[in-house]
């Protein structure tokens, strides 16, 4: 199966696969997600234990399992193709769980450090850059593009907001379609 690379959906969940494929093998397995959680867990100083690393792994899991089922193949592992249709798919299928709901406030919970439910820019620079390795000048654009209200700081709403426009809108210029970094040719 062949998505179409320029829809700009398929665009935004394609940078998404190539992040998460950090030994570049051309697959996303689940321990490309236990490197994601790996990740968090360094940049926020976790212990394991932790329950924001409880819950954050828990939906990460129930993430990767719904894209598989969505996959629609019986590999543990997934190309960028089968990928991106299958988190296309997983993300708008809402009968088991809401992964556009649910994911994002478990990784607030784990980036809002002080528990004040906002993100300061020091937090989301250690979400955007240690965890999803984007650059300090796209970091900070997409923060500033985030805080809808220009307080300074990104609310949980604002979050939850992004994660929407990332999966859902068709505009890569919409201030969600920025989480993940600024996209590649946009």
């Amino acid at each position: 199966m062949t998505t179409a690379t320029s829809d700009p959906i398929n665009i935004k969940i394609g940078q998404v696969f190539d992040t998460l494929d950090a030994n570049q093998d051309g697959y996303v397995d689940w321990s490309d997600y236990q490197r994601l959680i790996d990740r968090h867990i360094s940049a926020y100083r976790l212990d394991r234990n932790d329950r924001r690393v409880a819950a954050l792994t828990a939906t990460y899991a129930i993430s990767w399992q719904e894209i598989l089922r969505h996959a629609g193949s019986s590999s543990d592992r997934l190309t960028k193709d089968e990928y991106v249709a299958a988190t296309r798919l997983a993300s708008i299928d809402t009968s088991r769980i809401n992964l556009i709901e649910g994911l994002p406030h478990a990784v607030f919970d784990v980036i809002d450090v002080n528990g004040d439910n906002e993100v300061s820019g020091d937090e989301f620079a250690r979400y955007t850059q240690d965890v999803w390795g984007i650059a300090a000048p796209d970091a900070l654009e997409a923060f500033t593009a985030l805080d809808i209200d220009g307080d300074g700081l990104i609310s949980r709403q604002e979050f939850i907001r992004a994660f929407r426009e990332f999966y859902f809108s068709s505009d890569l210029h919409a201030p969600g379609s920025l989480l993940f970094g600024r996209l590649v040719g946009a």
